[in-house]
């Protein structure tokens, strides 16, 4: 006949076992639910934020490009109840700036964008072709159309935020660029 201690060893691994996969799905479901669930109130919403990230970075892409420079492009929502400002962008695969699209001489050019990116309160920003983006130049490889690259967005007040964009092919905007900056359209 098995002894008491036999009998109970197997019962406490299995109560030991549940309690451990009940604690880490409810830690996987809650940690999920608060980034992405609206919050009811402004105060919930701002911490909800907070955890989440400085904004919100929506349907974020590269332009593929074998060398050179390539862009990186998404929506930006700031939940929050300040203005945000992105002044400074980085990524592994080349050095980075802010660009926007302006008037030069008559036609349209791609410049750095002086003061960064603001992202009003309770507001939405888009980065797209044609208009203000993240300028990938002097790739130290090729972006392929798959690739995911991580990117770290600096913050006016010293923030940083990373975000993973998917490269994918893209002909759209050709833009040129503005005198003197040295550098020549992507491909």
């Amino acid at each position: 006949m098995p002894s008491t201690t036999t009998r109970r060893l197997p019962r406490t691994a299995a109560l030991i076992g549940a309690a451990v996969l009940a604690a880490s799905v409810t830690a996987c479901g809650s940690s999920g639910t608060e980034s992405t669930a609206p919050a009811a109130s402004g105060s919930t919403s701002a911490a909800a934020s907070a955890a989440a990230g400085v904004l919100t970075v929506r349907d974020p892409w590269v332009k593929a490009a074998d060398k050179g420079m390539t862009a990186a492009f998404a929506t930006l929502a700031n939940d929050g109840d300040t203005d945000v400002t992105i002044t400074g962008v980085s990524t592994d695969v080349s050095r980075a700036e802010i660009h926007e699209m302006a008037m030069t001489d008559g036609k349209m050019a791609m410049r750095q964008k002086q003061g960064g990116v603001v992202v009003a309160a309770r507001s939405r920003a888009a980065l797209e072709p044609g208009g203000d983006h993240l300028m990938l130049m002097d790739l130290t490889r090729p972006v392929r159309a798959g690739d995911q690259l991580d990117i770290t967005l600096t913050f006016a007040d010293g923030r940083t935020q990373t975000f993973t964009a998917v490269a994918k092919p893209f002909t759209g905007a050709q833009e040129t660029y503005a005198p003197g900056h040295g550098a020549s359209p992507a491909s």
